[in-house]
């Protein structure tokens, strides 16, 4: 126990958050296959902060788009908030900071690679944010919002979305559309790790690796846009 509250500190240290009920922190790192398998309890997981922390987000992301960007019509806004608020660039913050290392998983969702998956790791930033909203207020989880999720906004969606800015950008070029090629993979099955090269007219131009193949892919379009 005195490991894992040492570890939760460091997290806090890390989210730029000390919270006065260390408990709330604790649910919004569990997992739901971790409540029914330690504790029994189908309601013991971190679903409800979620749905709350989704909510101090969608109005926090709102509210900054729309005093950044003063000109855009409302429909720009929208797709705008809907690629800052989407389940990759959610995971990838989360990743950012840590928080997959943090989650708390039963057996058998660690052993299938859950610690991996996007839709855990952005349910759980999410329920971390609605832990410090509980904890702190809404200005204590705007300012989460700001520093980890709206900071550098601009390379979080040029990685999300890497390999359709790589297509717009080689078509602009008259060039023909990236081609992906798996040139390795290693791991156990439930851990795998692949290696992936994008090729733009018989060229390889980035590679990169991930937990899944459309990871690969994501990292060697952003790999390739840099260097292009």
């Amino acid at each position: 126990m005195a490991d894992e509250n040492k570890d939760l500190r460091e997290f806090e240290k890390k989210i730029g958050y000390t919270f006065r009920d260390t408990g709330l922190l604790e649910l919004a790192l569990t997992h739901s296959s971790y409540g029914n398998e330690i504790y029994h309890d189908k309601h013991h997981n971190n679903e409800r902060l979620e749905f709350l922390g989704d909510a101090v987000l969608e109005i926090t992301v709102s509210e900054y788009i729309f005093e950044k960007y003063d000109t855009e019509a409302e429909g720009e806004l929208t797709k705008l908030r809907a690629s800052i608020v989407c389940e990759p660039t959610l995971a990838f913050c989360a990743r950012e900071i840590g928080l997959n290392d943090m989650i708390y998983l039963g057996r058998g969702e660690e052993l299938t690679g859950g610690r991996f998956r996007d839709s855990i790791i952005s349910d759980a930033f999410e329920a971390v944010l609605g832990a410090i909203y509980r904890d702190g207020g809404i200005e204590c989880a705007k300012e989460f919002v700001k520093e980890h999720v709206l900071k550098d906004i601009d390379r979080k969606k040029l990685f999300v979305d890497s390999k359709s800015i790589l297509q717009e950008k080689v078509q602009a070029d008259g060039l023909p559309s990236p081609e992906y090629e798996l040139i390795r993979e290693s791991g156990p099955d439930h851990c795998k790790e692949f290696t992936v090269r994008v090729i733009v007219d018989g060229k390889t131009v980035g590679e990169g690796s991930g937990r899944t193949k459309k990871a690969a892919e994501q990292q060697a379009a952003y790999n390739a846009i840099l260097e292009m």
